[in-house]
Formats: structure tokens, C-alpha cells, sequence
């Protein structure tokens, strides 16, 4: 075994063989890493940055080091070369800072208030947004209510426990436009079916005339006969085609009346049978309301309901002069209209089936009525 002498002078021979072979360049190099070594974390930080996963202090020297890159931030928030140290070029200072960790929350705005046009969360809400849903929200509570009371006065007069206001002369003014809706819808379907099985003959009779004119070019010996029935059959064609186009304008005329005029007339009368019911139900909640104590929890929901039945009282006196004036127009231009065109559908009927031609076509002229020809050409920008 050696000695303690002996050790010594070992590892003294060893120091100074090792001292003799390193180089200038390798004594700086070592020299800096061990610098390096001292001013970075010791073993505890990096143990709690690898458990916690967020580093809570770093050293400005240490900074200033490893690179400008790696510039953090001050407790204040701002980033400033000067918190990470000052004084001579080769001083060591070991000021650190903390950063806040990675998990932590960072607030949007002030928790203790919010301002006006924000959600607690921070985003913002514009305020038409905010204006427009709470409209919307008020036009259906109002619906609602509407729509309950409507509901309740209509079942309560199906079964005999509620009171309607009745006009007898409007009533039956709208019961006799619902009658002759029905009327003339049922002649509209008629005069519909006849212009239909007519222009069928029409066609019957085009595709008979030219089966004899094709038989009178290979039956020479009745040439005559089939030249006659096809020139016949084509006159029949010509004047059914003048008939169509009367009959057509005539159905054309009747629908408009019958599912245009009239239906917009008892459209309104929909409208104003809809503001009696609301009328009625708010007129039952006001006149159960002043039957009632006069106490002072209910006299705010009493001016409440009398302005309400008001505003619906006013609503259905404007409708029911606005269902007024509709019939009597409607009534007016269904005269009108209807001794236009019965005039018309007796004429060109009785011309066709009378064979008069001339009448016919004077008949389409007195209308102004023009006859669509399938072969016709289309008549230019100017003329339409």
C-alpha cells in the first residue's frame, strides 16, 4: 500500500503533467463553462422546472450569457435590459426574476366590474345586439299573450260562455262574398272543363282533316268528296281556334276575379275577424276587472288592461271600415267585369255554333283579344 507521502507526490506529478499539456485556448474555454456553470440553476431549480414544468427564476448574468434572445420581462410587465443587472463589464451580479407560470390565469379585463357592452368573460357585445334580442323577446311575450287570449275567447264562445260583438249587417255582407266566391269558383271549373274537352275537339278535327286530305291524294276516284269534308274540317278548326281563345280569356278574367280580387277582400276580413277576437278578450279581462274591488294592487293591471283594450278597440274600427270599403269596391268591379265577359262568352258561342265567321272574329276584335297562332312569329322589341 502507498503512503499518504507517496499519494501526494503522485497526484502532484499528475497536476503538473496535466497543467504542462493544456493550452492557453483550453485554460479560457474551461474557464468560461465553469462561469457558466455557477451563474445557471442549481440542481433543486431544475428538479422543480421539471416537476412543475414552469421556470420560476433565471439569473441576469446568466442571461446576458447564453444571448440577447433570452430577454425576459420585469415584475412590472415590461422588458428592459436594464433589470437583469448594471455595473462594470465582468461583474458578477446575481439578480433574478420571476416569471409567472404557465398554468396561471391571465385576467381580460378588471374583476370586480364589468363595463358596459361586455360579457363576464371578457368578449364584447355590441349594443343593437343586446337592443335587438330583448325586442325580440318583448314581441313574443306579447305574441304569446295574444295568442292565449285569442285561444280563450274563441273557445269560450264555442261553448256559449263569452260574449262577441256582432255586426249583423257586416256579417252577412261577408257570408254573401263567401257564397259567391263559391259560385263563381264553380264556374270557373266548369268554364275550365269545357275549353278543355273543346280544344280537344279542335284537335280531333285538325288530325281528321288531314287524314283526308291524305286520302284524297291516294283516292283519285273520291278525290272530290275528301277534298270537301278536309277543306270543311279546317274551317271547323279555324273558327274553334277564335272560340278557344274567347273561352280562354274568359276563364283567365274569372280566376283573376274569384281567387285575386275576392280572396284579397277576405284576406282583410280574416284580419278583422282576428282584431274582434282580441277586441272581445281584452273588452271580458277590462269589464271583469272594473266589476271587481277597486283595490290598490289592481288598479296598476286595471289602466293597464284599459289602455290595452283601447289600442285593440281603435285596431278593430279601422279594419271593419277598411272590410266596408273592400266590399263595396269588390262589388262594383265584380259587375263590372262579369258583363264584359258574359257579353263576350254569349257572342263568340253563338257565332261558332251558328256558323257565322264574320261575327266570330268581330267578337275577338270588340274584346281586343289576340289569338295566339302556333306557327306565328314573335312580333319585334318595337311593336310589343
Amino acid at each position: 500500500m502507498l503512503s499518504k507521502s507517496g499519494v501526494d507526490s503522485i497526484a502532484y506529478t499528475m497536476t503538473d503533467l496535466r497543467t504542462s499539456s493544456i493550452s492557453p485556448d483550453d485554460d479560457n474555454f474551461e474557464r468560461d463553462l465553469q462561469e457558466m456553470l455557477e451563474d445557471g440553476p442549481n440542481l433543486n431549480e431544475i428538479t422543480s422546472n421539471v416537476q412543475g414544468g414552469t421556470p420560476q427564476s433565471v439569473s441576469a448574468t446568466f442571461v446576458e450569457k447564453v444571448g440577447p434572445f433570452s430577454a425576459g420581462t420585469s415584475s412590472s410587465g415590461t422588458t428592459s435590459a436594464n433589470n437583469y443587472g448594471s455595473g462594470p463589464s465582468g461583474s458578477r451580479l446575481t439578480r433574478s426574476y420571476t416569471l409567472p407560470p404557465a398554468t396561471s390565469n391571465v385576467p381580460l379585463s378588471n374583476s370586480g366590474s364589468h363595463s358596459s357592452g361586455r360579457s363576464p368573460n371578457g368578449d364584447f357585445i355590441p349594443k343593437s345586439v343586446s337592443l335587438n334580442a330583448q325586442s325580440k323577446i318583448e314581441t313574443l311575450k306579447e305574441w304569446s299573450v295574444n295568442t292565449f287570449k285569442t285561444t280563450k275567447q274563441f273557445i269560450s264562445e264555442r261553448i256559449g260562455k263569452a260574449t262577441k260583438t256582432v255586426d249583423v249587417e257586416m256579417e252577412t255582407s261577408i257570408e254573401a262574398l263567401r257564397e259567391t266566391q263559391r259560385k263563381y269558383a264553380n264556374i270557373l271549373r266548369l268554364a275550365r272543363a269545357m275549353t278543355s274537352h273543346f280544344y280537344n275537339v279542335v284537335q280531333t278535327q285538325k288530325a281528321l282533316g288531314e287524314g283526308f286530305s291524305e286520302l284524297a291524294q291516294k283516292s283519285p276516284e273520291l278525290q272530290e268528296e275528301f277534298i270537301y269534308n278536309c277543306e270543311t274540317q279546317r274551317t271547323l278548326v279555324k273558327n274553334g281556334e277564335i272560340l278557344l281563345g274567347a273561352l280562354n280569356f274568359f276563364t283567365s278574367s274569372v280566376n283573376t276575379l274569384c281567387h285575386k280580387t275576392m280572396e284579397d277582400t277576405l284576406l282583410t276580413v280574416k284580419h278583422y275577424e282576428m282584431a274582434r277576437l282580441q277586441f272581445d278578450a281584452y273588452r271580458a279581462d277590462y269589464e271583469s276587472l272594473e266589476s271587481g274591488p277597486r283595490e290598490a294592487a289592481t288598479q296598476l293591471k286595471l289602466e293597464e288592461t284599459k289602455r290595452k283594450y283601447e289600442e285593440h278597440k281603435v285596431k278593430f274600427d279601422r279594419l271593419r271600415s277598411d272590410v266596408q270599403i273592400k266590399l263595396r269596391f269588390l262589388d262594383e268591379n265584380r259587375i263590372k267585369v262579369m258583363h264584359k265577359q258574359l257579353l263576350l262568352f254569349h257572342n263568340a258561342v253563338s257565332a261558332y255554333f251558328s256558323g257565322n265567321a264574320s261575327a266570330l272574329e268581330a267578337t275577338l276584335k270588340q274584346f281586343n283579344i289576340q289569338l295566339k297562332r302556333p306557327n306565328a312569329e314573335k312580333p319585334s322589341w318595337i311593336e310589343s
